[in-house]
């Protein structure tokens, strides 16, 4: 390692930051473990992105590994894929979830295939990072929450961070992945501080976590919306009811261990998420609970969700996104039954 890299690595192994620095400094950790590795994408480069997630990077390791792309989603994917094939390990960013659209044939008939089509001969490792959800008062095609359509997709791995510590080590861990991974950011969460452990790993990429233990409901979600999760738990614990939160981290594949572990000791289960609630992750979860923890429950499994509409203007995204009120409103209905 250069001194300049090694100028810019943490002096403590647990330290303070935001979750983009996080994700920086994980970035930073990929690049130099591996001349494989590079990033792509509009913007990443001398303006560090819309969100200042890769600030930096291209001034410590270059233009040719840290790429500013034509604002292009389609040939960002299409390139990345070539790339891959010719044994680097490409990182897209896409700048706001609304602009994946126009490379979701690239993602979905062909970075998700190609392994199968090639009956495992080949790995297509790139990840795609997006940006996404609201809470940031943006406009349409700035805020979505677009993970049912890749959970949908055989053929990808899709994760959510909500922690500092866990965008650290997942973005590192979804680089290594011989899979493509689809890695969600949540960007309510970008500008959150919190302790990161640059010496271990908590927990592995695909694994769901327990954040916090109760007795009464059992109470799952992931990126942004675990932390309306845990503060409805904080006011129903204000009210004497207990409420277990479970962040899934990996949308696809599920770890469902922890959330039917906790639901067989609850009895009862609400599932919270920004996205509309219509053939939605929150509705598989739902169904799969039922599936195999049936005898456990006392009450159907809710769902909070946002509403079955586009993404509403700045000034209605309070209203369309759940809170912690219509959280413990669900809460209240199981514990009716």
């Amino acid at each position: 390692m250069s001194p300049q890299r090694g100028a810019t690595a943490p002096e403590a192994p647990v330290s303070t930051m935001p979750f983009s620095r996080a994700l920086n400094a994980g970035l930073r950790a990929a690049l130099a473990a591996d001349d494989h590795v590079l990033l792509m994408g509009e913007d990443i480069g001398r303006l560090g992105g819309v969100f200042r997630v890769t600030e930096g990077l291209q001034a410590e390791f270059g233009d040719r590994r840290v790429l500013d792309t034509p604002l292009a989603e389609s040939g960002i994917v299409g390139t990345a894929i070539g790339l891959t094939m010719a044994g680097f390990r490409p990182v897209c960013e896409i700048q706001f979830d609304g602009f994946v659209f126009p490379a979701f044939d690239q993602i979905t008939t062909q970075l998700a295939k190609l392994t199968n089509r090639h009956e495992g001969a080949i790995s297509v490792p790139v990840v795609i990072r997006i940006p996404y959800g609201g809470h940031i008062g943006a406009v349409e095609h700035h805020q979505e929450s677009p993970e049912a359509y890749f959970t949908h997709t055989p053929g990808l791995r899709v994760v959510s961070p909500s922690t500092p510590n866990d965008a650290y080590w997942m973005i590192q861990d979804a680089i290594a992945s011989r899979d493509p991974v689809i890695f969600l950011e949540p960007k309510a969460k970008y500008w959150m501080k919190g302790e990161v452990d640059t010496s271990a790993r908590a927990l592995p990429l695909h694994a769901s976590r327990l954040v916090r233990r109760g007795t009464d409901v059992t109470l799952v979600g992931h990126g942004a919306m675990v932390t309306t999760l845990l503060q409805a738990a904080a006011l129903a614990e204000s009210e004497g009811t207990s409420c277990e939160v479970v962040d899934l981290r990996s949308l696809s594949p599920v770890d469902y261990g922890p959330i039917l572990d906790s639901v067989r000791r609850t009895g009862r289960m609400v599932y919270a998420q920004e996205a509309p609630g219509f053939t939605s992750l929150g509705s598989e979860i739902a169904a799969t609970v039922m599936e195999r923890a049936f005898f456990a429950l006392e009450a159907p499994v809710l769902r909070v969700s946002g509403f079955d509409v586009p993404f509403p203007p700045a000034k209605l995204e309070g209203t369309y996104l759940p809170d912690a009120d219509r959280i413990l409103e669900a809460v209240d209905r199981t514990l009716a039954y």
